[in-house]
């Protein structure tokens, strides 16, 4: 299938690994130019090298920025051509119980995973109305109506990011430009990874073991009894970008695996 994303610009926040690489790769394939992102140079350059091997001919450049750091933000907007598509994905998570989380954590979570789509959105949108055509994307998760109990501030934000989403999505009556979110479940990124190999160690127990527990303890509702993989939110995620997508905005994809049991 042609997306018609040739030539389109693309931004993608926190997209050196995990699911914004995967997104890059696949508006790459599509023949999108892609700006990525990551908290350093080093970072950067890694995944403009790595995306130029897997893609050749790859239009791809990086802006290194930490999203928790206001300046760096605002360094970034300076340099940000005029973009097509804008992709929120920057995002932090940790489980914690509630009683031990501070205060300072929650402002953290809410800079990080809600504000970073704010700036650039803020920054973007107006001129995506301009020209009458743009899509914005929140990489949202199932925990923002699914609130998981182990990490309530991390799903405080991603509630938030849906609020952020639809409201920006009612700005756009009448144009082409479209602003949705996705609701990846839980999904094999790199720190996902990373996470299951500390479990399997500290329990002596094989990642694949670790795995099935957390779908029978943590998250049963899920139908398909595994983690996602990343290029499965990509390839949704793209589609959403594309202007064969221009009949949805102001919706919340959910990509969940059957995990949420609502019908709405």
């Amino acid at each position: 299938m042609n997306l018609e994303l040739q030539d389109k610009i693309a931004f993608i926040s926190g997209s050196t690994a995990g699911i914004g690489f995967a997104i890059a790769k696949r508006l790459l394939s599509e023949g999108a130019a892609v700006i990525i992102n990551g908290r350093t140079n080093l970072s950067v350059d890694e995944g403009i090298a790595k995306l130029q091997d897997l893609v050749p001919d790859a239009k791809v450049s990086g802006i290194a920025a930490d999203f928790s750091k206001v300046a760096e933000v605002n360094h970034l907007i300076e340099q940000l051509p005029e973009i097509d598509i804008l992709i929120n994905n920057a995002g932090i998570f940790e489980p914690k119980a509630f009683a031990e989380i501070p205060d300072e954590d929650w402002f953290r979570f809410f800079e990080v995973n809600v504000m970073s789509g704010i700036r650039l959105s803020r920054h973007c949108f107006p001129k995506m109305l301009e020209k009458n055509w743009g899509r914005i994307i929140f990489i949202s998760s199932e925990s923002a109506v699914f609130i998981p109990d182990e990490m309530i501030h991390y799903g405080m934000t991603k509630t938030a990011q849906l609020a952020v989403s639809r409201g920006l999505a009612e700005l756009t009556k009448g144009t082409r430009v479209t602003v949705n979110s996705i609701l990846p479940g839980p999904t094999r990124s790199k720190g996902v990874g990373g996470f299951l190999e500390d479990l399997s160690k500290s329990s002596g127990q094989s990642i694949d073991k670790v795995e099935a527990d957390f779908f029978k303890d943590m998250r049963p509702s899920s139908l398909l009894k595994r983690f996602e993989n990343v290029e499965e939110i990509a390839d949704t995620t793209v589609y959403f970008c594309s202007p064969l997508a221009s009949g949805t905005n102001g919706a919340a994809i959910r990509v969940e695996g059957g995990l949420v049991k609502s019908i709405l």
